[in-house]
């Protein structure tokens, strides 16, 4: 059954997005610095201020960038990353979603689909999405790809992973926290 949904979500992008009009960028890589932003969003359908250096503070961040909000895979996205919060959560990882698609839809996305578990952001004209090398082109549009980072409380990207299957980004997420928090055991 998970295949059948994994092939009807894939298919819903290709049929979304129309495939073969995308074009992407290679995503920054593991071991590399992670660009430092702030982005408008919201948590639980309130807007809020995102800073990814407030949140190395208190720990790792998982960095989900998606295309647009609502779409199929997207939110099928969403609800994975709601489900995972909370094992994100006791191992001192902070999540947060950013979408340069229908940004002016986060704050709703981020109550229904995110089921007010993590915070989303607005990236406007994708330019962080840019920063880190993660954009697609889908008619005349700059959006955000559909890539996943872990980022260690320095800085330093653990994991790079873009697939546009949008059931993917949570196990390797998760397998990339586990392995820092074993690691680091005493930092939350």
């Amino acid at each position: 059954m998970k295949t059948l949904k994994t092939l009807a979500c894939t298919l819903t992008l290709t049929t979304a997005f129309g495939l073969a009009s995308f074009s992407a960028s290679a995503a920054l890589q593991a071991g590399a610095k992670a660009p430092d932003f702030k982005l408008q969003g919201a948590l639980a359908g309130k807007p809020m201020t995102f800073s990814l250096q407030q949140a190395l503070q208190k720990g790792p961040v998982v960095l989900y960038f998606f295309p647009a909000a609502f779409s199929a895979g997207c939110t099928i996205e969403a609800h994975a990353f709601a489900e995972a919060t909370d094992d994100f959560t006791k191992m001192g990882a902070t999540v947060i979603g950013v979408t340069a698609g229908n940004t002016d839809q986060v704050s709703d996305f981020s109550k229904l689909e995110c089921r007010d578990k993590f915070a989303v952001a607005a990236d406007p004209g994708a330019k962080v999405a840019a920063e880190y090398q993660t954009t697609i082109q889908f008619k005349g549009k700059t959006l955000s790809d559909r890539t996943s980072y872990v980022i260690a409380p320095d800085g330093n990207i653990l994991l790079s992973y873009t697939d546009r299957n949008p059931e993917t980004h949570i196990d390797k997420a998760l397998a990339a926290v586990k392995q820092y928090d074993a690691a680091h055991p005493h930092t939350h």
